[in-house]
């Protein structure tokens, strides 16, 4: 999924800043000690009996972007996440939304932080079986104080867009996994936040159901560019959703980048290890196996394929012509790419050396 134009890199939604939480006796001392910081999870619990779910997390949410946070089961994600609206304490650390302190946050301005501006989706939907899908919707709206009528029409324009038409008044009982899922996405929608928060939210549902949702997510950014963090332990699904990725392990962050950096760039053994089954040639962009333009004759003729096309549609354009592509940006060729580098991307083989053998 690719950033929308309008990012503002100097403004980011939220701002994390050398956040912990630490479980367990006396747990506001731990960030502070250098020592036990630098301890491994096993070592921190036999010394202090503490648990670090999160360990000096730093990153930025920029506008309009999708930042997945993943990892294994208890690297901290679903801490990290929770953290950022307080639903857990932080131990230490920054956190601001716009701007603004949310560890500073009474109590009034928190309700006002998840009601309004940060709505969350969660795996488990925690709907309500005695009311109709439609006042299901409408249920934070209510919680803000709506009236039943005008709740009930906002809900409705939010029913169309997550594919819900005509169900309106069935019950939670009578929908498949995925609907009840889509009711819990429009629920949060309904109260139109400047960014959804998704922790695991379809690790429950069948592959294909699952897939069917991602496809919402996808749809939903690319018509409103909402600005999301999603949550997930799930690989193909944090490359095929995010426009950044945080790959944590034993609550701190061991690599932050694009789906293409985490691929083709991994920090260490760790993250190699992570993402060495990936299909490169699905994630991996043309920009990555262009090379420069040799003679005229190449940069007028020939397919032209566009600098941010996935490697796998480059191939195609290759295979289908027998010829060298051109790469096009604005209206001007900016490389070529052919079989050489592309067999290159795939293989995992700097383009540069490839085209120099």
């Amino acid at each position: 999924m690719t950033a929308p134009e309008q990012t503002n890199a100097a403004e980011p939604v939220f701002s994390v800043k050398n956040l912990w939480k630490v479980f367990g006796p006396k747990a506001d001392r731990i960030p502070a000690d250098k020592e036990c910081a630098e301890l491994t999870a096993e070592e921190l619990r036999a010394r202090t009996g503490c648990t670090a779910a999160v360990r000096d997390v730093s990153f930025d949410v920029q506008k309009g972007e999708v930042f997945v946070v993943m990892g294994l089961s208890g690297s901290g994600k679903s801490t990290l996440v929770r953290c950022l609206t307080r639903l857990i304490e932080p131990t230490s650390g920054a956190i601001a939304i716009d701007g603004e302190d949310v560890l500073s946050m009474d109590r009034s301005r928190l309700r006002e932080l998840r009601r309004h501006r940060a709505s969350m989706v969660f795996q488990h939907f925690g709907l309500l079986p005695h009311r109709s899908v439609i006042d299901n919707i409408a249920y934070g709206l209510e919680i803000q104080g709506m009236g039943r009528a005008e709740r009930r029409a906002k809900a409705a324009e939010v029913v169309e867009k997550v594919g819900l038409a005509g169900m309106e008044e069935r019950r939670p009982g009578q929908l498949s996994g995925g609907q009840q899922q889509r009711v819990g996405l429009a629920r949060a929608l309904a109260v139109d936040p400047e960014v959804l928060l998704f922790d695991e939210p379809f690790s429950a549902l069948d592959p294909l159901i699952r897939r069917d949702m991602q496809e919402e997510v996808v749809r939903l950014h690319r018509e409103e560019g909402r600005t999301m963090v999603f949550i997930t332990h799930d690989l193909s699904e944090a490359l095929r959703l995010g426009t950044r990725i945080a790959l944590m392990r034993d609550g701190r962050i061991v690599q932050l980048g694009t789906p293409e950096e985490i691929v083709g760039s991994p920090a260490d053994d760790y993250v190699r290890d992570f993402v060495r089954d990936v299909a490169r040639e699905q994630v991996m962009t043309v920009r990555t196996a262009m090379r420069p333009a040799g003679d005229a004759r190449e940069t007028e003729t020939g397919a032209s394929v566009s600098p941010d096309a996935t490697v796998s549609s480059a191939i195609e354009a290759v295979a289908r012509t027998g010829e060298p592509a051109r790469v096009m940006e604005n209206g001007r060729c900016i490389g070529i790419v052919d079989h050489q580098g592309l067999l290159a991307v795939v293989a995992g083989i700097d383009t540069a050396k490839a085209v120099a053998a």
